[in-house]
């Protein structure tokens, strides 16, 4: 059976993928920006927008990494804005469940589930360090293992919070309500919330906004299987892809749930070309204005836990070996695990190839996942759909405000010719354009 392919657009905030140098970038916080885009996704009739969110931008010894976004406006706020100035695209945030609480969140995402009416979606993630935990009252940080705890328990309020409104407990025009006794009354007890009270915004057209959940290690991917409705995952090869896919699928049955209620959508890049040749030649360049001179010894100095800015980006690895007790990168998590793994991994192939520290970054960094011509491209998003190692893709452009105009105007056209991809909406809701079961 042929599946539908699912599309979606990401708009970074805390990222190395943005191009400041290209002509054609724009702001990256005017809500022109984010409206051209959410516009651009909506025309392609894409499922929905998903704006990113960091809660403190990732520094280098008091430096700010130099493609992250500075002076970015608050996601869900930038959303509620959006569901003005579209009609059936699906507005996706990440908030995040360590630092937040759950009557608030699950206020803000009825609110805009209301304002969109049925297209709100909810990216759940969870923070492990203290740089980021100094931002907040209690300070310092949630230990790893009870993140997800937290983030289960938080979502579970969330959704008693939302489940609290008799169906038939609808507003009146005046401010009263049909049955009072269906208005919004909560109590929940447990490790991490002890609330109790009246919920006062009606249940959500949804029921419940879409989940997303982003998480990869063994704890997310159980998370994901119990309880979200999308995964935004990171393994975009063919054959990974497979191999996350049947993983994550298999886990369903457990909870009493089928494949059909989870989509696995990989985190994804593109750059098209009339050539094959034309397209690689633009992916290059767009990888080296990535990882321009600081970027390359941020991501080294995050791996050594040295201070590395007297060396050469151009030149050769340092001569020294990584410093594991110690880190200097601030805001960043990727490497706090494998660090030594890591540096044997990168010293061994800049050997092999010869390459400097930012040839190095380059080649490992994680490259554009489509390149080629327009139809290249097309069959290459179908083979991994129709091969299971997708439900479809959240593309995420390196140019604001215009990285999706072409991918819209020349690749989803043709995937409209294959049939796999939707002509028009058919429904109102972000849970219908993802094929998810109604909630009652």
């Amino acid at each position: 059976m042929t599946k539908q392919i699912h599309l979606a657009a990401h708009f970074p905030g805390v990222n190395n993928t943005t191009v400041w140098s290209d002509p054609r970038s724009g702001s990256q916080i005017d809500f022109d920006s984010f409206k051209h885009l959410a516009q651009t996704a909506e025309r392609g009739k894409f499922d929905f927008f998903f704006l990113a969110e960091g809660l403190r931008l990732r520094e280098m010894k008091g430096r700010i990494h130099d493609l992250d976004v500075v002076g970015r406006p608050e996601s869900l706020t930038v959303l509620s804005a959006l569901s003005a100035v579209t009609t059936h695209l699906g507005l996706a945030a990440t908030v995040n469940s360590t630092f937040n609480e759950p009557y608030e969140v699950a206020r803000r995402l009825a609110s805009l589930d209301h304002l969109s009416g049925g297209r709100a979606a909810w990216n759940v993630v969870t923070s492990w360090d203290a740089f980021t935990g100094e931002n907040f009252r209690r300070g310092g940080y949630l230990a790893e293992a009870d993140r997800y705890t937290r983030a289960r328990e938080f979502l579970q309020t969330a959704r008693e919070l939302w489940d609290s409104w008799a169906s038939d407990a609808l507003p009146r025009s005046e401010g009263r309500f049909v049955r009072p006794g269906g208005i919004g009354f909560f109590e929940h007890t447990g490790q991490h919330f002890d609330i109790r009270g009246r919920f006062d915004v009606p249940r959500p057209p949804q029921g419940n906004p879409v989940i997303i959940q982003a998480g990869d290690s063994e704890e997310g991917r159980e998370f994901a299987a119990s309880s979200a409705d999308v995964i935004f995952s990171r393994h975009s090869k063919l054959e990974e892809g497979r191999t996350f896919y049947r993983d994550v699928k298999r886990r369903l049955e457990k909870y009493g749930r089928t494949a059909d209620d989870l989509k696995i959508l990989p985190a994804v890049t593109y750059v098209l070309g009339d050539t094959q040749e034309e397209a690689e030649e633009r992916a290059a360049e767009i990888r080296r204005a990535q990882v321009g001179p600081q970027t390359a010894i941020l991501f080294l100095e995050a791996i050594w836990g040295r201070d590395l800015s007297g060396y050469d980006p151009d030149g050769p690895l340092p001569d020294i070996e990584p410093d594991l007790e110690t880190d200097v990168s601030k805001g960043r998590a990727q490497f706090r695990r494998d660090r030594a793994e890591t540096a044997a991994k990168w010293r061994a192939l800049a050997e092999e190839k010869n390459l400097s520290i930012r040839e190095l970054v380059i080649e490992t960094a994680a490259p554009q996942t489509f390149v080629g011509t327009a139809r290249s491209v097309a069959e290459e998003i179908d083979l991994f759909v129709q091969t299971d190692a997708a439900d479809g893709f959240i593309f995420v452009p390196h140019l604001t405000p215009g990285g999706l105009d072409d991918l819209v105007d020349k690749v989803v056209p043709l995937l409209q010719e294959k049939g796999v991809f939707r002509a028009d909406y058919t429904g109102p809701t972000l849970r219908h354009h993802l094929g998810l079961k109604e909630l009652p």
